[in-house]
């Protein structure tokens, strides 16, 4: 009998850890908000990230996605913004998803001077994550038309917060982060704009995301080569999944980016981004594109976020789903 209550116990315990086991190794899921469903084209920037546990996270809104009211959304928790670059935050925005075409994008909307950042926090009482001295920006936006300021977060560089089931930090980017004068507006944003200068908001910001299946994702924003993307990005934070700029004369071009992938960060897979041009034609890479060449170039899986298609990636980086 006592042998018997032995193995019942065992057995018991062996069902447990199995149906535990999902959860365990349940997945980030991403999917890209391109401004053409099925491509990847030259303005297209903003992801969502959803966390094993439910929490969304908005990367970059820019002008792809069509403003508060874009359908795809859903429920937002974290807005993240890499710099005030208006393809970034957002100074217009298509009137509806698929607007436009690939090569010839939407931007009929103006979301000035709020920026599409703003007006998505405002709608879907989403706080927005950011470095350097951007919270400032976003918390008196919040402020002037009716949201909550505190909504707008600080993470400088070698903290983090953790919002749902997300742990957030932000490391350097070398990239300009001049905000436009539009933005401020009044006899002030007339002035500076008049004497061609931008307002100041820190240095822009790449991000590290720690998800609660244990995946940990690079963020590159708009980057040129670092040293931190070696000790810091790989050396601290272990990174196994990258997005990654490779727009070139902006930023960092395809061959740098394959640099960066291949000596620095070193993650198990990367998802090109801010390509700058038509990458894909009917859901296929484009011939003689950068983001051909950067995919030849890397020595990891390299996934294409194609608008609207979502991609499963596990703890350790691999894309299990929808690559």
């Amino acid at each position: 009998m006592k042998i018997h209550s032995l193995f019942s116990l065992a057995a018991a315990g062996c069902l447990a850890a199995a149906l535990a086991q999902p959860a365990l190794a349940a997945n980030v899921k991403i999917t890209p908000l391109g401004g053409q469903e099925g491509e990847l084209c030259p303005l297209d920037r903003a992801m969502i990230f959803e966390d094993p546990n439910g929490t969304r996270v908005l990367y970059d809104p820019g002008r792809t996605v069509a403003g508060a009211g874009d359908p795809r959304l859903g429920r937002i928790d974290v807005i993240l913004v890499s710099h005030m670059h208006g393809d970034h935050v957002g100074n217009s925005h298509n009137k509806a998803p698929n607007s436009g075409a690939c090569d010839k994008p939407d931007m009929s909307v103006s979301a000035m001077p709020n920026s599409n950042v703003v007006n998505i926090a405002l709608a879907k009482n989403a706080r927005i994550v950011t470095g350097s001295e951007m919270p400032p920006f976003f918390a008196n936006k919040l402020k002037t038309n009716g949201g909550e300021p505190k909504n707008s977060i600080l993470a400088r560089f070698g903290a983090s917060v953790k919002i749902g089931g997300v742990t957030i930090a932000t490391v350097p980017a070398i990239h300009s982060n001049g905000l436009d004068p539009d933005f401020i507006g009044g006899e002030l944003g007339k002035h500076m704009k008049d004497a061609g200068i931008a307002g100041y908001v820190g240095e822009a910001t790449g991000y590290v995301l720690k998800f609660s299946n244990g995946l940990v994702a690079y963020l590159s924003g708009d980057t040129g080569i670092t040293g931190e993307q070696e000790k810091v990005v790989r050396g601290h934070y272990a990174a196994r999944l990258t997005v990654m700029n490779i727009g070139d004369t902006f930023t960092t071009g395809p061959t740098e980016a394959a640099y960066v992938i291949n000596e620095l960060v070193k993650p198990a897979s990367v998802i090109p981004s801010h390509t700058n041009e038509v990458a894909t034609v009917g859901g296929k890479l484009r011939p003689g594109s950068r983001t051909e060449t950067f995919i030849k170039a890397v020595k990891v899986p390299a996934h294409v976020p194609l608008s609207g298609k979502t991609m499963e990636f596990d703890g350790g980086g691999k894309c299990v789903a929808g690559c």
